[in-house]
């Protein structure tokens, strides 16, 4: 049998994420990326699988605006502040902004050449900016209202912006302003609705102009004369409004499809698209004014505002290449459609939903044997399933009139994947995964059910726990493979169970027992089916939020309100193992690794693995901003997925494996590159030994090499080739290691040798570019003055030592000059010949007659006069 392996590192990967909070979104032209206000930030989310490229934030305030220049190389905003802003979508950096509304900005349009950008206000005004000078070319007034949208014409030839508003009781109006320099101020008011222009739209030719409001009618204007050729009545508030270009697969079917229901095309024919409060997708022809399409069942849970009208879909807009329809709801999905035509039906195929905010995650389990799919319980009355490679809702279960507490998932004797959820509405409701269809309805409980769970071998019970303290164990007998309406699901067996809520429930591996926990403090085993108390698992001080039977030993793991986890023995009730770490109530607790460790999540918002042999925590993540109320384990794969109040889903994949080949891998390489750094030293190859000192970020042997070349004559070469080959990050790093340097004396002289290196070769622009540079210059400054003064010091020393030096040079030559007389009467007439020889032969002589100084005892009174004399012409020329 394989040796079990522990782990001992999981890597996060963070799937689902909260990008889209409602408000204004704008897609790109490829459809590549979807830029999002999410509160007082824009996310720049990729539309593949809902990651979040980019976080720009603004101010404080709420995004109200958002459009992108024609290229995708410029995002405009503006918020609450009025602050309109001009973001590099490059470098995700605020290249410019300004200020010019006297209200919030409601609505923004670029021109099709990008120069110009267009803007409504709340303040009744519209003006158009010049992109690169950020000044105002035109102040339009005019609106009786908030300026609701904006719209320049798709040909740049024709001059023409287009805006709608709200101007208060029965009255909204369209203008068409006129943005040439002949007719600056030239204003043309189109009045037909009687509610708020909410969308508008120009027909491929640029002949026809759409607008559609909540006055449930969509206008159709003629731009030649500005008169109205034919108003839609659609019997809801629409709330965006799409033209199908005419040349596109979509409309050439939709051609066939008139021609086979008699109905002939002509070639003005205009096709569009509405969306609006009922939450179903309609298409439009505008011969006959007739709706060709609609949505039998709508894909959104339509909610109701504070005044009692209904919001199903927000806004919509037509993808770029034939890539469908981008539907946006009020509670925050981006539904994509694909339409299916054929010679006698059409069909509108929902392809993928991205959820941008999934409210607080309370429960999740994976779904069937591949563990390919996620069901997420959230603050919600629905389900969500997810599929994991993309990160899209595949699809909903809709059914419960009440926020769904918990849930589990399996697959039964028979193949098929079953979820089965409990809710505040009192009810359990068993589902059917691949057909999303609700094949049973439990009802029986008083109050809210918050736990549940299928037995785990024959999977054919499930058991619930509610905050009525009661516990049911539910029957699944009765359920054929064909189940169109819900049968009703009946109890087996009951049981008071807790003096309080209970919290969660879990049936052991042989389905022969079942544990709850409760916020009574107290964790129960009962024998199945009939719920007989087996033992009490009494210790812990606070409410028990988690149960679990170990997986290979008859023990159970609880985690509780007291910051602990313990173990407990189904035989006698004792605790095993008590757990301590988390700094806050701990939530869940899951085992893994066949029982040997442990992973728990709580209210601090960590999650822990724990060794159960040692007590040991191997290791703690910290991968949430809020509680992690939801955790759930793979069963084949152990991979782990957790999610709670940040509304952030986290995958965890364990990296044991792959850390162990990856330290050994670069063991490895750090092996040869040693030996390359070695050779490289021993070839007198600097620049290239630099460069692996770097890349093995060895900051010792990077010093001794400067070092050495410091004391070479072409040390200036080597440094600079060397440091010319360094990018932003090591330059980052080596700034690091001389500010260490730097901090002791007897390093200081080489790191402010290849600083002085540095900032000759580098010019300050590209330095300041270095992140973190400013805290690593303030760490270089106070150490560099204090070594100056120590050299300025050294120096003033020397002055001293130069004095006594030149009076020690005239007093030793009277000495020497006393014993040449003594010793050698002749010295004199030796001197005389060698005086062409220079001064080298002068220092000679008064080398030799010093020393003889300390031999001779000698009177040197007698020729004091001569010597003197002497000294002086010969100390002279050498002066120090």
């Amino acid at each position: 049998m394989e040796s079990l392996r522990l782990k001992t590192n999981y890597r996060c990967v963070p799937s689902l994420q909260q990008f889209y909070t409602g408000g204004p979104f704008v897609v790109s032209s490829d459809a590549s990326f979807i830029a999002c206000a999410c509160a007082d930030a824009i996310k720049i989310v990729d539309s593949a699988n809902a990651t979040v490229r980019s976080t720009l934030n603004g101010d404080t305030e709420l995004v109200t605006a958002l459009t992108l220049s024609p290229n995708d190389q410029f995002l405009f905003s503006s918020s609450h502040s009025r602050q309109i802003r001009v973001w590099d979508l490059s470098t995700f950096k605020c290249v410019r902004s300004w200020k010019g509304h006297d209200g919030p900005v409601m609505c923004m349009a670029s021109h099709p050449s990008g120069g110009l950008l267009a803007t409504g206000g709340a303040d009744r005004k519209v003006f158009v900016w010049d992109v690169d000078g950020g000044y105002c070319t035109h102040s339009f007034k005019g609106h009786g209202g908030v300026v609701s949208c904006v719209m320049f014409h798709p040909d740049p030839e024709k001059q023409l912006l287009f805006s709608g508003s709200d101007d208060g009781g029965d009255h909204a109006t369209v203008r068409v302003w006129d943005i040439s320099k002949a007719k600056k101020k030239n204003c043309i008011t189109l009045d037909n609705h009687r509610s708020a222009v909410t969308s508008l739209a120009i027909s491929e030719d640029g002949w026809t102009l759409l607008s559609s409001g909540r006055d449930k009618v969509v206008t159709l204007w003629d731009l030649h004369d500005y008169s109205n050729k034919k108003t839609v009545i659609t019997n809801e508030a629409v709330e965006a409004i799409c033209v199908i270009r005419a040349g596109s697969p979509l409309a050439s079917s939709l051609d066939s499809y008139r021609k086979n229901a008699k109905k002939q095309a002509s070639s003005q024919m205009l096709y569009f698209v509405t969306v609006g409060e009922r939450g179903i997708v309609r298409l439009w022809s505008s011969e006959g004014a007739g709706c060709m399409f609609e949505q039998k069942t709508s894909d959104v849970t339509a909610s109701i505002d504070e005044d009692g009208s209904r919001r199903g879909f927000t806004s919509a807009v037509m993808l770029p290449s034939d890539q469908g329809l981008l539907c946006v709801t009020a509670d925050q999905q981006f539904l994509f459609y694909s339409l299916d035509c054929t010679e006698e039906l059409l069909q509108l195929n929902l392809t993928k939903r991205l959820v941008g905010y999934s409210e607080e995650i309370v429960d999740m389990k994976f779904v069937g044997d591949d563990e390919k799919f996620l069901a997420l319980a959230t603050n919600l009355e629905q389900v969500g399933v997810y599929d994991l490679a993309s990160m899209s809702c595949s699809y909903v279960l809709s059914g419960h009139t009440e926020i769904v507490l918990c849930l589990d998932t399996c697959v039964s004797s028979s193949g098929r994947t079953l979820i089965v959820t409990g809710s505040k509405d009192n009810s359990v409701r068993l589902w059917e995964s691949e057909s999303a269809n609700c094949i049973g309805v439990g009802k029986g409980h008083m109050g809210a059910v918050g736990a549940i769970a299928f037995s785990k071998r024959k999977r054919d019970f499930f058991v619930s726990g509610s905050s009525d303290k009661t516990l049911k164990v539910w029957s699944m007998e009765g359920l054929s493979d064909n189940v169109t309406v819900p049968i009703n699901l009946k109890a087996k067996a009951v049981v008071a169970a807790h003096d309080k809520d209970i919290n969660s429930v879990a049936v052991a591996p042989n389905d022969s027992l079942v544990c709850s926990g409760s916020q009574d403090r107290i964790a129960r085993v009962w024998r199945l089916p009939d719920l007989v108390s087996v033992v009490e698992l009494n210790g812990h001080k606070r409410g028990i939020w988690s149960v679990e039977f170990s997986p290979v030993d008859q023990c159970v793991v609880t985690a509780s309100g007291d910051k602990s986890i313990r173990i407990w023995s189904i035989s006698d009730g004792s605790c095993l193992k008590a757990f301590e770490g988390h700094t806050s109530s701990v939530l869940r607790a899951s085992f893994v690794t066949r029982g040997t460790q442990i992973v728990s999540c709580g209210a601090d918002g960590l999650v822990k693995l724990w060794t159960v042999k040692t007590n040991e925590c191997v290791a703690t993540y910290d991968h949430h901003e809020d509680k992690v109320w939801a955790l759930a384990v793979g069963r084949k794969t152990e991979m782990l997925a957790t999610g709670g109040g940040d509304a952030v889903v986290n995958l965890w994949f364990d990296s044991t494996a792959a850390d162990k080949e990856e330290a050994f891998r670069k063991e490895e390489e750090g092996v040869l590159k040693g030996q390359e750094l070695e050779n490289a030293v021993s070839d007198a190859d600097y620049t290239k030994a630099i460069q692996i000192a770097f890349e093995l970020r060895r900051p010792q042997r990077l010093y001794v090499l400067f070092s050495e070349l410091c004391r070479k004559r072409e040390a200036e070469d080597h440094v600079d080739r060397a440091l010319k080959g360094l990018g932003n990050e090591e330059l980052r790093i080596l700034f690091n290691y001389i500010r260490e340097w730097n901090t002791k004396p007897k390093f200081c002289y080489v790191s402010q040798y290849v600083l002085s290196r540095v900032f000759n070769i580098f010019p300050p622009r590209d330095i300041v570019q270095i992140k973190g540079i400013g805290e690593l210059l303030e760490g270089l400054i106070p150490y560099s003055q204090r070594h100056f003064s120590r050299i300025d010091r050294l120096v003033r020393s020397t002055f001293l030592s130069g004095y006594i030096l030149s009076l020690m040079s005239v007093i030793e030559p009277e000495a020497q000059q006393t014993e040449s007389k003594g010793e050698f009467p002749l010295q004199s007439e030796i001197d005389i010949p060698n005086k062409e020889n220079g001064i080298e032969e002068e220092v000679y002589t008064t080398e030799n007659t010093v020393s003889k100084k300390r031999k001779s005892n000698k009177s040197r009174h007698g020729s004091h006069k001569k010597i003197k004399d002497v000294a002086y012409n010969k100390v002279e020329p050498i002066q120090l």
